[in-house]
């Protein structure tokens, strides 16, 4: 070093080499990556896909499709069925089941709809199908006979015997729910005698209905979803006769809170 200052670099022989060593050191390696360099630039976290469709089920005994709908996120591990009517005489479900079908989808749940299940009954305003059988006794778990046809709980002539349980059982088999919410009347109750006794519970103080056990009758829609996915389906006994507004909207916001925003 010369008084005064640094040592200057010196130009000559063997001077440019150690002028572009020492540049090297100064100078550290570019770290920033360049525009079509994809692997360093940060991506957004990508929402969940949301679907809203309308599936075939198959057809009722007198030609009337038997329909669910999806709405949500069909890759949620949680995954909700609610059906609206199983016995024709008590339709008071299927307003909730078109309210939830008409909001919103949830984000982070597969929620699937089955409005009627038994449109043929719905239509005669019957308890049974059109062949009279009870579909809430025509499910495989513990099926056994209940009374010749015509009886008021005919069971059918063998578990899913008809198209219309065929084609819940298939749907429940192919998405296997989490939760299952079958409405009945007119009992005005929520049953608490199986399925997820904490959430059932819960629904029954968000309604407003009395939550106790009712009785398991052998070939219920329920029993048998419930051996497919253990504590998964429970009944709610709507009251009887047309479901008031703010009831609806009472019941859809309690299935809300199972699915989720």
């Amino acid at each position: 070093m010369t008084r005064g200052g640094p040592a200057r670099p010196r130009w000559g022989r063997g001077g440019t080499a150690r002028l572009i060593a020492f540049t090297l050191v100064l100078i550290p390696p570019c770290a920033c990556a360049s525009p079509g360099d994809t692997a360093t630039t940060p991506r957004p976290a990508s929402p969940p896909a949301t679907v809203h469709r309308t599936l075939s089920l198959g057809r009722s005994v007198r030609g009337r499709p038997l329909v669910a709908v999806e709405s949500g996120d069909p890759a949620a591990p949680r995954k909700v069925l609610v059906v609206g009517c199983v016995h024709g005489d008590e339709p008071a479900g299927i307003a909730v089941a078109r309210a939830l079908i008409e909001g919103p989808a949830p984000a982070h749940t597969d929620l699937w709809v089955i409005p009627v299940l038994n449109p043929d009954g719905v239509a005669a305003r019957t308890r049974g199908n059109a062949h009279g059988v009870d579909l809430n006794r025509n499910f495989p778990a513990r099926w056994r006979s209940l009374g010749p046809a015509g009886s008021e709980f005919f069971a059918g002539t063998g578990a899913l015997s008809e198209p219309e349980s065929q084609a819940a059982a298939a749907l429940i088999r192919r998405v296997r729910p989490t939760v299952g919410i079958w409405f009945h009347q007119h009992m005005a109750v929520v049953d608490t005698s199986e399925g997820p006794t904490a959430v059932a519970r819960r629904f029954a103080r968000q309604v407003g209905l009395p939550a106790r056990p009712l009785t398991d009758y052998p070939g219920s829609a329920t029993g048998w979803e419930n051996t497919v996915v253990p504590d998964s389906a429970f009944v709610v006994e709507l009251p009887a006769g047309e479901p008031p507004a703010p009831a609806v909207r009472r019941y859809v916001a309690a299935v809300r809170t199972i699915t989720g925003p």
